[in-house]
């Protein structure tokens, strides 16, 4: 019982002197840390990152659940599943018996990247509402079949629709870019954090704001020791290399 009042977020935890008072739960407290640690461990390219990160997305799967946003629980376990590729594909070791290394994108598959969020943020700006709306009727669907009796959503429309798909679709392509270990993947989670603090600090939500605004700068060290280890690794690859070219 004690563990299913944990995950009420009408739980307070502490009531944080923001903008009238922000009432943080203890799930939502939890959930931000280990969205912290998952974060800051994969910015030290540590393979953990995983496991916190696995523990964020559940707890806050829970808290969507609770507050009725069916479309971002069905995210959620998109994240559920990325993490658990990551941390498989951080692990194996390939024929050589290496693990993965981390490295910049290629130049086509930067363009074809690019490509396809630019696309992929202009369709979902256009048709969010009834994305969203469709993802929900999926999530609640699902749920009644395994007896959870809820009622189909009603929702509103989305009051930022650019920034929200901007930061769906750029969420999606940078969690696929670090599993990975792309470079590029800090450099949108920066993006994706400066677009975050804004539009929360503009809906009046100073805590969720503040969050992001230390996410971002974890994301921008994340992209100077990323960057220094590309370099590293690819003159420790090109070193070998010359190797064999010698040796042949």
């Amino acid at each position: 019982m004690e563990l299913f009042a944990l995950l009420d977020i009408n739980n307070t935890l502490v009531n944080i002197p923001i903008s009238g008072g922000y009432a943080m739960s203890w799930i939502e407290a939890f959930g931000t840390v280990f969205g912290l640690l998952c974060i800051w461990f994969a910015s030290q390219e540590k393979t953990i990152n995983y496991l916190f990160g696995l523990l964020n997305v559940t707890l806050f799967a829970v808290i969507f659940f609770q507050i009725q946003l069916y479309g971002l629980l069905l995210l959620q376990l998109f994240f559920f599943c990325a993490n658990v590729y990551g941390w498989y594909a951080w692990t194996r070791p390939n024929a050589d018996g290496d693990t993965l290394q981390v490295r910049w994108l290629s130049k086509p598959k930067l363009m074809i990247t690019t490509v396809l969020s630019v696309v992929a943020i202009a369709l979902l700006t256009l048709y969010i509402d009834p994305f969203f709306f469709a993802l929900a009727n999926i999530a609640v669907d699902s749920l009644n079949i395994v007896g959870a009796n809820l009622a189909q959503p009603v929702l509103e429309p989305d009051a930022f629709p650019f920034w929200d798909s901007a930061m769906t679709v750029l969420s999606i392509v940078a969690q696929i870019l670090m599993t990975r270990k792309y470079v590029e993947n800090w450099a949108l989670w920066v993006v994706i954090n400066i677009i975050s603090v804004g539009v929360y600090a503009t809906q009046g939500v100073y805590a969720m704001s503040v969050q992001y605004a230390i996410l971002m700068f974890i994301a921008a060290n994340g992209t100077r020791e990323w960057a220094r280890t590309a370099k590293m690794n690819n003159k420790k690859k090109q070193r070998t290399s010359d190797s064999k070219e010698a040796l042949a």
